[in-house]
């Protein structure tokens, strides 16, 4: 065996077929395309379209949209976190942030931040700081002997600003 003697399988590699070569090809003249009409030419996209008659996407009723304005929150439970204090994944001295949930692996996503919410049983003195809490979450915590600092997430676009050196209320006070 060498370099040069090696070779792909038989079959292994198959040419592409060459259309409209003459009749004696077996695909000459419409070259495997039929006769006449817009599917004949070439660049021809025609998904959906159902001769005129209205397609089905656009007779099916829409419902609902995507709000494009939506924060995008890590949703831990209460529960989750009396379960990683129990298991030893979650310190209760020091503040517990966004970091320390993603570490102990509760806080999946959430480019906007932690929301705490309430489902579950809470028996340990935690100190959180997160984007967002509920009413019944943060009552439970504080009755657990903890506190809850809600903070302001800034947005990307404020960020991309201040690194500039400029802030949003600089730019509008510059455009009035």
């Amino acid at each position: 065996m060498k370099l040069n003697d090696i070779r792909d399988n038989q079959g292994a590699r198959k040419g592409r077929v060459r259309v409209g070569r003459g009749i004696g090809s077996g695909l000459g003249k419409t070259g495997g395309r039929g006769q006449k009409g817009q599917k004949s030419r070439s660049g021809v996209s025609i998904k959906g379209f159902e001769g005129g008659q209205m397609p089905l996407h656009m007779r099916l009723p829409k419902r609902g949209f995507n709000n494009i304005f939506a924060k995008d929150y890590a949703e831990v439970n209460l529960g989750q976190l009396q379960a990683l204090v129990d298991g030893g994944k979650l310190a209760t001295d020091g503040v517990i942030d966004h970091a320390a949930l993603k570490a102990a692996g509760v806080a999946r996503g959430g480019k906007d931040g932690v929301r705490l919410l309430g489902k579950g049983e809470l028996k340990a003195k935690l100190s959180l700081k997160v984007a967002g809490a509920s009413a019944g979450a943060k009552a439970a915590v504080e009755k657990a002997g903890g506190s809850v600092e809600v903070i302001v997430v800034v947005p990307a676009a404020e960020k991309a600003a201040a690194k500039k050196g400029k802030t949003l209320a600089a730019k509008k006070a510059a455009k009035a």
